[in-house]
């Protein structure tokens, strides 16, 4: 793995540290900021509006992270930091997102880190830039390049598939409807990871030196599953016999590539067609390790994490002790 040169350790003990969590809000920055907490943290959560509903013992701090002097002064505020954690990712995955947050918001970051005089940052990136296409992959990958050559310690964690982005379906077949796979639902696999288990992760970063000056692709508990696995699962917790409708992953190419063509001249409609295009990255292409030698996903090489299940989540789904927040890159 590419290695960056080494920063030595805070000294402050590693039983409490002060860390600035930067995209908090979001689902794992919410679970991070909970484990940060857990572990006795001091946590300073940096977020673009006031009133955000974060777990009790975090200071909020209200900034801008895609503006630099906002950042400073408004989150930093000359202040001392043992670790920044940066949860920021772009809504969408279009370019003029991906490049203004999951690259220049995090270079903001990294610079005001380094002024700061904070040793060690912890980035949540993806494991899908293993084989960059699209325009959010390569506007994480150019800021993991920025990091690793930034001097300061750092750790860089690819999750695989989260619960949320696996569970759009669970409502469509509870009313009764098949459910949807590419193919013959066979031709990806992920390890399933939840909030909390990535937000286990993230912190423990902070004080294992084996994940520092490291690349981490992570999955949940594992065995790796397809969508048809999935389905066959949802359908059991449902007690129904399964029922499924595939959808060509073709379908997806002729609705970028005409979305592409109009684009042309409709710049939403150019947004409309990458997303067409990350849905169809997303339906051929495993959420695993990739393995160049071989030119095929590992999941034995794929590392395991935590305990959380997707399918006790998706029970949770059914039942309504849990909600499902859909996002602008959702499949289905």
């Amino acid at each position: 793995m590419e290695r960056a040169t080494i920063v030595d350790p805070p000294e402050t003990p590693a039983s409490r540290l002060r860390v600035l969590v930067l995209g908090a809000t979001g689902d794992v920055g919410r679970a991070t900021v909970a484990a940060l907490i857990d572990r006795g943290h001091e946590v300073v959560a940096v977020v673009r509006k006031a009133g955000a509903d974060l777990p009790a013992g975090a200071e909020i701090r209200v900034a801008e992270a895609t503006d630099p002097a906002s950042l400073s002064r408004d989150g930093f505020r000359g202040e001392r930091f043992d670790a920044l954690i940066s949860c920021l990712a772009s809504r969408t995955g279009v370019a003029a997102d991906a490049w203004a947050v999951d690259h220049r918001a995090n270079l903001n970051a990294l610079q005001a880190a380094k002024a700061a005089g904070v040793p060690h940052f912890v980035l949540l990136s993806a494991i899908c830039v293993q084989k960059p296409r699209l325009a959010f992959q390569h506007a994480k990958l150019a800021f993991e390049a920025a990091l690793i050559e930034s001097g300061l310690g750092w750790s860089i964690v690819r999750p695989t598939a989260y619960f949320k982005s696996l569970s759009g379906q669970v409502a469509r077949v509870k009313a009764g409807k098949p459910f949807l796979i590419f193919g013959d639902g066979n031709l990806t696999a992920c390890k399933p990871i939840s909030d909390r288990d990535l937000g286990d992760h993230l912190a423990d970063c902070l004080t294992d030196p084996e994940r520092r000056d490291r690349i981490l692709p992570i999955g949940g508990p594992g065995p790796a599953e397809t969508p048809r696995q999935q389905g066959e699962a949802l359908f059991r917790l449902l007690d129904r016999p399964p029922r499924f409708k595939s959808v060509p992953p073709a379908m997806l190419d002729m609705i970028a590539g005409t979305l592409g063509v109009l684009g042309r001249v409709a710049p939403a409609l150019a947004a409309k067609a990458e997303l067409a295009r990350i849905g169809r990255f997303y339906a051929t292409e495993s959420m695993l390790v990739w393995n160049p030698e071989t030119g095929r996903y590992d999941a034995d090489a794929t590392p395991e994490t935590g305990a959380d299940r997707l399918i006790d989540f998706q029970a949770r789904l059914l039942s309504g002790e849990d909600t499902l927040r859909r996002t602008e890159q959702s499949v289905f």
